[in-house]
């Protein structure tokens, strides 16, 4: 199947909601070692965020169940629930490992514009952190010293490559700082890389382009709530209450998709 054909079902996928379809076709595109464009690159992100985002909305919920089984002390009900879990976690690390090879072997050695490879790099930090959110041990440690590594990386070309007020930008200091939450048990670096970001793009707001003003400012919006979140008395810190995060890490036309209520 050619390169456009695989595009073209891509977009079909995506309207008949078929998304592990959209993601097999998104990866032949990727496999073709060239720069998408960011019609394909939003394709890409918005395939697999569908498919993980499902995982992870359901490994939420049968955690939960599993911590008030175990509380009772329903010893047969935890049994099954852990099977079960474990089905589901085998499912997102396959999912993540399979993104995560086409971003290494494809995506991010084919990226030349710097807005590219911020967005590889921090695709890249957003599902080795989404291994870190249910690994255990050494594993989680490796999935967390990789999602730091990607993010850091990313932020770098951002910095040097994008306005503060860039959609991609805020979006991976959104994501980033909800690493350092979640993740890294880090608040104080949280709520810090959170609230410089804000602040740099405050100062250059009257700079942003109409056509990512609102895209920019939802963003700003959510890093705002999640500053909230994090510094008020209620907040859990154990991070039981997700904080935000873009719905999807594609951006629509030249800006960031429109996160809307996603959580983290």
């Amino acid at each position: 199947m050619g390169y456009e054909d695989s595009v073209y079902l891509a977009k079909l996928a995506e309207q008949a909601e078929r998304y592990e379809e959209m993601v097999e076709n998104m990866k032949a595109v990727a496999s073709a070692d060239q720069e998408l464009s960011v019609e394909e690159r939003n394709l890409l992100s918005v395939a697999y965020k569908n498919v993980i985002g499902a995982r992870r909305a359901s490994w939420r919920i049968v955690t939960s169940i599993e911590q008030k089984e175990e509380s009772k002390g329903n010893e047969t009900q935890v049994t099954l629930i852990k099977e079960y879990r474990q089905k589901i976690e085998a499912e997102l690390a396959k999912i993540c490992e399979d993104i995560l090879e086409c971003l290494d072997s494809h995506l991010i050695p084919s990226a030349e514009s710097g807005e590219s490879k911020v967005f590889y790099h921090k695709m890249k930090g957003d599902y080795h952190r989404y291994l870190a959110e249910f690994a255990v041990g050494d594993k989680r440690k490796t999935s967390a010293d990789k999602s730091l590594e990607a993010y850091k990386a990313a932020t770098d070309v951002a910095a040097s490559n994008l306005a503060p007020t860039h959609p991609i930008r805020l979006g991976l200091a959104l994501n980033f700082s909800v690493f350092y939450y979640e993740i890294l048990n880090s608040p104080d670096q949280a709520c810090q890389l959170a609230k410089q970001a804000f602040d740099d793009a405050i100062a250059e707001l009257d700079t942003l382009s109409e056509e990512s003003y609102k895209d920019s400012t939802l963003i700003m919006q959510l890093l705002r709530d999640n500053l909230t979140l994090w510094t008020s008395s209620e907040a859990e810190p154990s991070g039981d209450a997700p904080a935000a995060e873009p719905a999807t890490d594609a951006p629509k036309a030249e800006s960031s998709e429109a996160p809307a209520d996603a959580k983290a």
